[in-house]
């Protein structure tokens, strides 16, 4: 039995449970197409938009004396909001000298930065046991969603 992407609609999840691996490893696979040349659409309507009123949108944030941030304007009937949104990167190096320059001024930096503390779980499970052991207590697991990917054994059938 083959059921196609139109077909499995139909079905309730646990319905499909009772699909064959063959039929339930094709649905993820013609999905997986399905959503990737949704994507790709999208991103190719999109890029018409941004061409279309890159200019417009540009040219009434220089008006309104903005760089950044949302204009409104009207085309044909069609209201269009064109966002360019601030995005500061921080230079984490410099960051951390101003922080210890706060800290020696008498100063907490917390009350300026916010701090984050990361460990790299490649480096976490590379270090040896002594060392895991102290900052084990500071460490929590979570996962994430799990995901399933199905493919054709080898040897199998198609």
């Amino acid at each position: 039995m083959s059921i196609t992407l139109e077909e499995a609609r139909l079905f309730s999840v646990s319905e499909m449970t009772g699909l064959s691996a063959q039929d339930l490893m094709q649905l993820q696979k013609e999905a997986a197409e399905s959503l990737r040349q949704a994507k790709d659409l999208k991103d190719w309507v999109d890029g018409a938009i941004a061409l279309k009123y890159e200019a417009q949108a540009k040219a009434l944030r220089a008006r309104l004396g903005k760089d950044t941030g949302t204009v409104h304007f009207e085309d044909d009937g069609v209201r269009v909001t064109a966002d360019l949104p601030k995005k500061p990167v921080w230079d984490q190096q410099r960051l951390a000298e101003i922080a210890g320059r706060i800290a020696t001024s008498g100063d907490n930096p917390s009350e300026f930065l916010d701090i984050t503390y990361k460990v790299a779980e490649r480096k976490y499970s590379a270090w040896p046991e002594n060392l895991r052991q102290v900052f084990a207590p500071a460490r929590t697991l979570k996962t994430g969603k799990p995901t399933f990917k199905l493919t054709k054994a080898e040897g199998g059938a198609a």
